[in-house]
């Protein structure tokens, strides 16, 4: 899907950036929210929760998977707005990255349905979900969709991969574990954010750096082979939830190859729409964020029909 190098980037052009903590904007969402625990392997796995006090009870829970090398914060600018609607939204850090624990039986794709299950299990009892899954974390919704149908109503997926199709125009993340200075990480931070996520420059803010350099360091899952196979392709014909999928118009991953993946989804029963989200990146929830909730929250408004 994509290769690491370890190329020493240029620092001139970055500052210095202070915690994560300090930034008004995250500090204010995270306040808002209630952090759960639930069991992962021989740890834990943690869930933050909005909107639980004002939720329509008619409405069901709404489910967010963040990307790999992410957390709950690849959500950042979706979940207020999102809770806002009426829904209690649930976001995991996935097994392996964030704050939660590792996996039980493996490191990649296919093994973090059943953690994400057994906790859906112990917040949500029985109730059925809208699932929604970002890049490595909608491959995850669409197994779990597959594996676990009475838990997915809806299930949107944004960028994913797991088609089996590669990119047109090849780019490179750079690596940044072995650089010994804040600032050349920052920097291999700042390039990869616009070599995959971010299609604007100007979007490549302070904030989306912190985002970036505090998800990279809490990514305990390496190599993720999976996401460069058809896994969520094969899948498709099995899952009956009504699906969604959202791109951004400038991903990588999708661009010049819609027809391919429009192709692959006709393989889902319900397949019901393949949208582009303009102007935007990979992380297309983050750099549009009012045209992404629009969308999303035009999707979670239509009758569900199954069958």
């Amino acid at each position: 899907m994509t290769s690491v190098t370890d190329s020493s980037p240029e620092t001139s052009q970055i500052s210095p950036l202070p915690p994560l903590s300090e930034n008004a904007e995250y500090a204010h969402i995270l306040q808002a929210a209630r952090r759960v625990l639930t069991p992962c392997g021989s740890g834990q796995l943690v869930w933050h929760v909005w909107g639980e006090q004002g939720a329509d009870p008619a409405l069901p829970p709404l489910v967010l998977l963040h990307g790999g090398s992410g957390s709950w914060t690849h959500w950042l600018r979706n979940v207020l707005p999102l809770a806002a609607s009426g829904r209690c939204v649930y976001v995991p850090d996935l097994p392996g990255f964030g704050d939660s624990a590792l996996p039980p039986g493996g490191g990649d794709v296919d093994v973090m349905p059943e953690p994400l299950e057994a906790g859906l299990k112990q917040l949500l009892g029985d109730t059925a979900c809208d699932l929604m899954g970002f890049s490595f974390g909608a491959m995850t919704a669409g197994l779990l969709a597959h594996r676990f149908p009475a838990r997915v109503l809806r299930l949107i997926l944004i960028g994913a991969p797991g088609f089996g199709i590669e990119p047109l125009v090849a780019f490179k993340l750079k690596g940044w574990r072995h650089l010994p200075s804040v600032d050349q990480q920052l920097a291999v931070h700042h390039h990869n954010l616009q070599a995959l996520m971010l299609h604007d420059p100007a979007a490549i803010t302070p904030l989306a750096c912190q985002l970036q350099a505090a998800n990279a360091v809490g990514d305990r899952i390496p190599g993720r082979r999976l996401s460069r196979t058809d896994i969520l392709a094969r899948a498709l014909p099995e899952i009956k939830s009504p699906l969604y999928l959202l791109y951004g118009d400038q991903d990588p991953f999708y661009l010049g190859q819609i027809g391919l993946y429009a192709a692959a989804l006709t393989a889902a029963p319900q397949f019901k729409a393949l949208r582009a989200i303009q102007a935007s990146g990979h992380w297309a929830q983050f750099e549009q964020a009012e045209a992404f909730n629009a969308e999303v929250l035009g999707l979670l408004s239509q009758p569900l029909q199954q069958g």
